[in-house]
């Protein structure tokens, strides 16, 4: 699932979220579908999450599990608020686009530059909604969090001063997820953006782009921590590496 970059253009955008999909997909999601599939989900640093004021969600993206994960762990069960998850314009083709615009999905046409592109996630989060954005712009497998693309940042300066961005780190215990293995989430306080709109735009979206960056490189190690220290087979692995 990819991220706007610098060079995005249009957006395709969404509808709000369907009340009645919303009440069928989120339990079938978090009461059948993820816990019969992973072995076990631990989860720390679900106090960070705000419940009110625009918030933008930065994940780290090493599989399509991932669109399932962040619902599970920050979602309207936890938050009380529906996540309305920006994703490049091949993704928003098919069933799979069909689920994701009624679920409150937008797209980024990433083939046009431009930073009007930016807009409608800004008008979302004026509106005071939540933002999943995954700032690293490509599924990377390689067990580290990987350069951030700039466009988070500059939409969450554009937004305002109320902005509030999250950091959080998933990790899987296998690269490539399947039955029965394990994931472990921590999510990181929030980076206010009010912290960052003194100064050029520019410079400050690059300030806020490497806070961000390391914030998550610090999650991701908290993150597989976890599991190193629950499962052997996990630890004998990170000896091995």
């Amino acid at each position: 699932m990819s991220v706007l970059t610098s060079h995005s253009a249009s957006v395709l955008q969404s509808s709000p979220p369907s009340p009645w999909l919303s009440r069928v997909l989120y339990p079938l999601g978090r009461h059948l579908l993820l816990p019969n599939h992973f072995r076990q989900i631990a989860v720390r640093g679900q106090e960070n999450l705000p419940r009110t004021g625009p918030v933008i969600l930065a994940p780290n993206h090493s599989s399509r599990w991932d669109a399932l994960i962040v619902p599970y762990v920050a979602g309207w069960d936890i938050t009380g608020r529906h996540l309305r998850f920006m994703v490049s314009m091949d993704e928003i083709t098919g069933v799979q686009g069909w689920f994701m615009r009624r679920m409150g999905g937008f797209a980024i046409d990433t083939a046009k530059p431009g930073i009007t592109s930016l807009r409608h996630g800004v008008e979302l989060l004026q509106q005071g909604e939540i933002l999943v954005i995954f700032p690293e712009g490509n599924i990377f497998r390689d067990r580290q969090i990987n350069p951030l693309k700039p466009g988070l940042a500059r939409l969450a300066l554009q937004a305002g001063a109320e902005v509030q961005v999250v950091p959080l780190a998933i990790h899987y215990s296998d690269p490539v997820p399947h039955w029965g293995t394990q994931v472990s989430v921590t999510i990181g306080s929030a980076l206010p953006v009010k912290d960052y709109l003194n100064g050029s735009p520019k410079a400050k979206a690059l300030q806020l782009t490497q806070e961000l960056q390391c914030r998550m490189q610090q999650l991701y190690a908290e993150a597989s921590s976890v599991l190193v220290a629950a499962d052997p087979v996990e630890q004998s692995l990170r000896m091995v590496e």
